[in-house]
């Protein structure tokens, strides 16, 4: 399973950016794809995730409103609308895989075996 993560760039308060996933390498009808980010200094945390098949989503509570996550089966790629973008969206943001995560994990960085190269989102005021 290989992850592409591309769409980050440089943008100002109150912008919008889309984030796009490409999966390939496997069948992904049994994942869940999940979107984490990473700030200088500090670990990583979840962003949202998506089952693959049905489309289940789930949020971190900080971000629901701001952020969408959907996937393009027919592209075999996860996008993260991100809107209303705040300088403290600033960080390396990572997609990732797993066929094995359970729901309640889904926020858990561990929890998955495949993760995309990053793609760096720079938030200035």
């Amino acid at each position: 399973v290989q992850l592409q993560a591309s769409g980050g760039g440089s943008v100002l308060t109150g912008d919008s950016l889309r984030l796009s996933c490409v999966a390939s390498g496997g069948t992904f009808s049994g994942y869940k794809i999940g979107w984490f980010r990473q700030a200088p200094g500090k670990e990583r945390e979840f962003v949202a995730g998506i089952r693959w098949g049905g489309g289940i989503t789930t949020y971190a509570d900080s971000l629901k409103g701001r952020f969408t996550i959907s996937r393009d089966i027919t592209k075999s790629t996860v996008y993260l609308q991100m809107n209303s973008l705040e300088p403290e969206d600033t960080a390396v943001y990572y997609c990732a895989a797993s066929s094995r995560v359970i729901q309640s994990q889904i926020g858990v960085p561990s929890s998955y075996g495949y993760w995309g190269q990053g793609t760096l989102v720079t938030v200035s005021s």
